[in-house]
C-alpha cells in the first residue's frame, strides 16, 4: 500500500488504555501458552482449539473467529505463508517456521499480537529462518521505540525499515518487507484508523497524540516480498515460496512513554533493550 489518506489519531483515556491492557494481557498469555505447547505432529487446528479455550476461560472472546467469515481463533501461517493462514488439518513438522497471530476482545476492548517460532525449538531451525525471525522481531521493537507523542506516526515504519536493512547487511541477506499488509489503530475495534506502514513513506503521517493505541506488525520475507492470496481467500503466501516471519504488538503511547499492552511484562525488558521509556498505567 503506497497511499495513505490524511488521518487524525484519537487518543484513549487512561481508563480506556487500562481496559485495553486486560485484553492485551489475555492475548499475551494465550501466545505464551501456544508457544510452549506447539510440537511436531500437532495440527494447526489443535493449536486453534487450545487458543479458543484459553481466551474464553480468561473472560474474553476471540477477535478473529467469524471476522469477515474467518474460521479460526488464531491465524497459523507456515513457512511461505505470510499471514492469515487458516487453522485446519495441516500437521506441523519439525523445522517449520510458524507465525501465530492472536486477537481477543474483553468488555469491548481489543488486543492483537503475533509471534514467529520454529516448530521443535530453535535447535530445529535453519540458520536463515532463525535470522529472519530475529530480524523481524528486532524491527518490531525498533518501530515501537520510534512511537512518540508529538512525533509523526510514520517514523515507526522508517525505523522498521532501517532495522530490517541493518539486519540484512549483518546477516548477508536481502530481506523483503511486505508492503501490502500494514499495522493499524486498535481499540473498540480490532482494525481502526490510522494505518501504520512498516516502511519509510514520503508522507509524515498523522501526529501521535496522548493515549494513541496502535498495532505495529512487520512481516518480513527471506526473498522478494511479492505475494498472493490462495484460493481460500485468506492465506497470503510469497510468490517465490520464500519463508516469512510476522511479529506484532498492540502499544499505547503517552507523554511519559510506552506500554506494550500485549507483552506479559508490559514491554519493560524489551523497551529497556532499545532505550525506550516504559510507562505502564497500572
Amino acid at each position: 500500500m503506497g497511499f495513505f489518506r490524511r488521518e487524525r489519531i484519537e487518543g484513549k483515556t487512561v481508563d480506556q488504555v487500562r481496559r485495553m491492557r486486560v485484553a492485551g494481557l489475555l492475548v499475551a498469555q494465550t501466545l505464551d501458552l501456544l508457544a510452549a505447547s506447539v510440537r511436531p505432529g500437532m495440527t494447526t487446528k489443535e493449536l486453534d482449539t487450545l487458543a479458543e479455550e484459553h481466551i474464553r476461560s480468561g473472560g474474553g472472546v476471540p477477535s478473529f473467529l467469524g471476522y469477515h467469515g474467518f474460521k479460526g481463533t488464531i491465524c497459523t501461517s507456515v513457512n511461505e505463508e505470510i499471514v492469515h493462514g487458516i487453522p485446519g488439518t495441516r500437521v506441523l513438522a519439525e523445522g517449520d517456521l510458524l507465525s501465530i497471530d492472536c486477537g481477543a476482545v474483553v468488555d469491548g476492548w481489543h488486543g492483537d499480537a503475533a509471534i514467529s517460532l520454529i516448530v521443535g525449538g530453535r535447535e530445529a531451525g535453519r540458520a536463515e529462518d532463525l535470522d529472519l525471525i530475529d530480524a523481524t522481531e528486532a524491527s518490531l521493537y525498533a518501530g515501537v521505540a520510534a512511537l512518540r507523542v508529538g512525533q509523526p506516526l510514520y517514523d515507526v515504519g522508517a525505523a522498521v525499515e532501517d532495522e530490517v536493512d541493518a539486519a540484512g547487511r549483518r546477516d548477508g541477506r536481502t530481506y523483503g518487507i511486505v508492503e501490502d499488509y500494514v499495522g493499524h489503530g486498535i481499540g473498540t475495534a480490532m482494525h481502526m484508523d490510522p494505518q501504520v506502514p512498516n516502511y519509510r513513506c514520503r508522507e509524515k503521517g498523522p501526529v501521535v497524540t496522548e493515549g494513541t493505541t496502535i498495532a505495529i506488525e512487520p512481516m518480513v520475507t527471506l526473498g522478494d516480498q511479492a505475494n498472493t492470496v490462495l484460493d481460500d481467500d485468506w492465506t497470503v503466501v510469497t510468490l517465490d515460496k520464500s519463508r516469512a516471519a510476522h511479529w506484532e504488538h498492540s502499544v499505547a503511547a503517552t507523554s511519559q512513554g510506552l506500554w506494550i499492552l500485549t507483552a506479559l511484562d508490559g514491554g519493560e525488558s524489551k523497551l529497556a533493550e532499545v532505550g525506550a521509556p516504559f510507562a505502564p498505567l497500572d
